[in-house]
Formats: structure tokens, sequence, C-alpha cells
């Protein structure tokens, strides 16, 4: 493993790139090859707390409390222009560190420009209200910010989920602390440096680089933060909040999913088809929103099934850099995780119509790509169509009635995204009312980003929610003001 020449990036604390520990330091690797991209700050307790004093500091600073929502809004901005100066450079360090397709990795990156530009138009729109209480007293609400918000970002969309995370903290006047996944930070650094031209106050956005039990837990435990978001697994989630209960500060989280694509037949099965196709394969299927289950009116399985196997076979994969349809697993542990379930299908005897197997590419042999693999007739309450595989796996399982249909989508611990695929628009309400779960699409799926939708999860998946306005009401707090007169 080489690292020779390889510069040691530092985290982003007050204004301040800094490197505390040039020798234990954390390897950035490329999963397309396995080869060590980038060297990075082994952040923890110390550099945390650097970056809370900062934050705190910067939050309370005359400089900050004074500036016009217009002008914050106006720096969010300029961000967004500057992010599509850089679209290029942008993406390709996204697809080296993540391993996604190019072409994936350029949407990414126009997503969290189309971060900015929405919470920069928001920035000057956070409303109270005006309550009606008796003659003489004026009542009405404030929302003010929280203060100093800690974001935990996960592996899968760095340079996503972390302008979401920075635009909607600054549109409300917040300070943000970063820390990103230790596998994927190099997006989010970049995102920094650049953030860094617009002249926002120092200490208003930090950057600690770390790994997770030690700077995530650091950051999660503070207690000076004001607020965590995290985005992850249930496990980590459940620390996460654990963590925070203990300083009573308030969490956002979003957690996995197991999300089902329910398809009648009386659907247009080319647009299911296709959007299906893509909801497992995205990112090499490594998405909490992915649709990893197929649930199916038993009529038109067989047929079904089969054009989506034909068209999975038909796929590309190889390194994110040149741009086939799949990129690679990002790293050993996870292609573990995902062969385990392989393993748990094939040990009982479940039919593999499409992939199931590892794939070796030239030049790549250090690296771990996976054929999407499709299992069927998997029953609703086995582990395979449960649990959380995170990986391009689509289980199928089959319904005869809209009853059975809505008890199987709802049969999971999780709720995070379903999608209905019917002609029958009054049908099409009647399940979407029934789901338990955070987004319904219907006819569609994943709606290209989907900056105004709010999103977040029921049950397992999570509570709070990212995107849209709604997610306005968990990055400020409500002050109630009565004047009488």
């Amino acid at each position: 493993m080489t690292t020779t020449g390889l510069k040691v990036l530092g985290s982003y604390i007050d204004g301040k790139w800094i490197v505390t520990n040039t020798e234990n330091v954390i390897s950035i690797k490329n999963p397309a090859n396995g080869s060590v991209i980038a060297l990075v700050n082994r952040g923890g307790a110390q550099e945390v707390d650097l970056a809370v004093v900062a934050a705190q500091r910067a939050f309370h600073s005359a400089e900050w409390q004074n500036m016009k929502p217009y002008d914050r809004g106006k720096l969010l901005y300029h961000i967004a222009s500057i992010i599509r100066e850089n679209k290029e450079e942008l993406s390709q360090i996204e697809t080296m560190n993540v391993g996604k397709p190019l072409k994936q990795a350029r949407a990414d990156v126009e997503i969290a420009a189309r971060y900015f530009e929405y919470y920069g138009g928001v920035a000057d729109k956070v409303y109270g209200e005006s309550i009606p209480i008796e003659p003489g007293i004026v009542d009405f609400t404030v929302r003010e910010p929280l203060g100093v918000v800690g974001h935990i970002i996960p592996w899968n969309y760095p340079i996503q989920i972390t302008a979401r995370s920075i635009a909607v903290s600054l549109a409300t006047g917040n300070a943000a602390i970063l820390k990103p996944a230790e596998d994927t930070p190099l997006s989010a650094l970049k995102l920094v440096e650049l953030i860094e031209q617009v002249g926002i106050p120092n200490g208003i956005v930090n950057i600690v680089t770390g790994y997770g039990y030690e700077a995530g837990a650091a950051l999660a435990s503070h207690p000076d933060l004001n607020h965590i978001t995290f985005t992850g697994s249930v496990e980590t989630g459940k620390k996460v909040m654990e963590s925070a209960s203990k300083n009573i500060v308030p969490v956002t989280l979003e957690l996995g999913g197991k999300s089902p694509n329910i398809v009648f037949n009386d659907c247009n099965q080319t647009d299911a088809l296709q959007h299906i196709l893509q909801s497992i394969v995205q990112n090499a299927g490594q998405t909490c929103s992915a649709g990893s289950r197929l649930v199916i009116e038993k009529n038109i399985k067989d047929e079904f099934v089969e054009k989506l196997a034909n068209a999975m076979q038909k796929l590309t994969i190889g390194p994110g850099l040149e741009d086939k349809d799949l990129g690679p697993i990002l790293s050993e542990v996870q292609f573990k995780r995902i062969n385990h379930y392989i393993e748990l299908a094939k040990q009982e005897g479940f039919k593999f119509v499409a992939g199931g197997n590892r794939v070796m590419v030239n030049d790549c042999e250090e690296a771990y790509y996976m054929k999407p693999t499709i299992i069927d007739d998997v029953p609703a309450s086995h582990p395979l169509a449960q649990e959380e595989i995170f990986g391009p796996v689509l289980t199928v399982t089959t319904f005869e009635t809209e009853e059975e249909a809505v008890s199987i989508a709802n049969g999971t611990p999780f709720g995070l995204v379903a999608g209905i695929w019917t002609e029958n628009v009054k049908r099409a309400h009647r399940i979407a009312n029934q789901l338990q779960c955070g987004q319904v699409f219907i006819n569609h799926y994943g709606a290209g980003g989907g900056i105004a939708m709010p999103f977040g999860g029921y049950k397992k998946s999570g509570f709070g929610r990212e995107k849209g306005l709604e997610t306005l009401r968990h990055y400020t707090q409500v002050k109630n003001i009565a004047l009488k007169y």
C-alpha cells in the first residue's frame, strides 16, 4: 500500500486547516482498484472540542447575528455558482472516492448546487405566526436558529448530503460542524475548501475528519452542541440518539430502508421496469432509499421478472471513471455484508434469476464488483426481505389482493420510501394513504434528487425530515412573544 508523497488533508476549524498528527492518519482508498488516493487527519475529541468552541463563538458573534437573512441567502447562491464552476473536479473526486459512475457523480454535484440555490431562496422566508389571543394582546411567534448543529455524513452520497447539511444550517442562521464518513471524506473537504471563497465568518462552517467511533462519538456526545443530524445505519443511529439524550440535545435521524415497489398488472410495464431497475442499481444499490423489494401481482410476475433480468444482464460494470452502469462496492467490509445475504439465499435454495456473484475486472483485482442480483419468490417474512442488504440485490415477493400488497409493503421494521405502479388512480391513492413510510412515489421513483420533497422515515427508518421547507422546523426553534398594550 503506497502512500509516499501523499499530503495529509486536515480538518477545517475556525477558518484554518489543521493536521494534529501527521503520523496517525486515515488512508482513503479508491474503491475501483483499492489504491490509496489520499491521507486525512484522524481527528477525535480534541478536534471536536476546538470546532464546537469556534462554532459557538462564531454563532454568537455580532457579525453573524446581525447578518441579514437576505445576505445569508446571497452567500448560498454564491456557493451554488462556485460548485458549478468546479463541477467536473468535484465529480471526479466523488467518483474516485465513492466508486459510483461518473454520470451519477455529476448528477450528485448538480443536486448539491441546487440545495444551495433552494435554501438561498428560503433564507429570508423563515416566518413566524400571528396568534389571536384577546383584545389588548399582540401575540406572535418567531423562528430562531438552534445554534451549533453537528452533521454526521454517510459514505454513500457525501457531496449531496454535505451540501444539504450546510445549506439548511446556514439558511436558518446556525453554525455547522461536519463529520464526514472516514471512507469518503474527500468531496466534503473540497466543498468546504470552495466555501471558504465566499466570505462566511470563520467558525460558521467546520469539518472534522476521523473515525465514527472517535470523532463521530465525540460530536454526538458533546454537551455544547444544540442539535445533531445523523444519516446512516439503525445501529449507529441508536448510539447517536443515546449520546445526545444525555445532554438533552435534539436529533434528526435518517436511517435505513427496505423500500418496496408495488407493481399491479395494469401498470405501464415499460416505465415500471426502467425505474425499478434504476432504483436498485444506482450507486451499486448502496442507497438507503433503494427499491430493494419488488412486491408484484402474481399473474404478471414471471413475465416482468424475466424482462427485468434481461435488462440487468445488459448493464456494464467497471470503474466509475469509465462511466459504466455500475461501479464497485465501497469496501471489503461492505462486500462481505452483501455476500452474507447472497450465501444465505444460496444455502436455502432460493432461485437467482440474475446475478448472485462477484465480478472480476481487469487491473482491479483488489476491488469488489458485484453483478446486480434478483432473488425470486422470497417470503415476506424472510431476512432477505426484512433486513437492509445495501447492495444491488432485489428480492421478489408476490401478492394476489390489494390488501395483501399493503400488508407486505408495511411488513418490515423500516418505512422510508415506497413506489406504487398502477393506472388505477383510486387504487393508487388508497394504497398511498395506507403505506407506513415517509415518501410515496406513484408511477415513478426517486424524483431526480427531490430537493423540495421532505425526506425521512417512519418506524426504524428514523424521524425528523430533511429537504424541502419541512426541514426548517428541525433547524429552528419557536419563541412566542406576547405584548400587552
